[in-house]
């Protein structure tokens, strides 16, 4: 089975950065999309980016040009650069991952069948 397994979060001042790691074992995928969400407690699950197996990404309006989605090599870690961090980006950051695509990587929650189990990041 493929799980994943993310790190990096913390708590940090507004206006700093954070790079969330999300390690995959167990991966014999030749093609897959994988991406970064977020919740709060009491909301639904927001997209914030997606990336292929090529190094194709999506990336949400909402966190463009603040988040950067990449990957070390089609089988290394997932990561989410994430800069420039406000109050409300407070929240449980989850990888995932489909080993069916398309494209553009999709960034809908719905499309993912395998989750990590999130790690907190915490803006003040």
């Amino acid at each position: 089975d493929v799980q994943l397994v993310e790190s990096g979060g913390g708590s940090v001042q507004a206006g700093e950065s954070l790079r969330l790691s999300c390690v995959v074992y167990g991966y014999t995928w030749s093609t897959y999309c994988m991406g970064w969400f977020r919740q709060v407690p009491g909301k639904e699950r927001e997209a914030l980016a997606s990336i292929d197996n090529v190094g194709r990404t999506s990336v949400a309006d909402s966190v463009k040009g603040r988040f950067t989605i990449s990957r070390d090599g089609a089988k290394g870690p997932l990561y989410l650069q994430m800069n420039s961090l406000k109050p409300e980006d407070t929240a449980m950051y989850y990888c995932a991952a489909h080993f069916v695509c398309f494209r553009p990587p999709p960034l809908h929650p719905s499309h993912y069948n395998v989750w990590g189990q999130g790690t907190q990041v915490t803006v003040s």
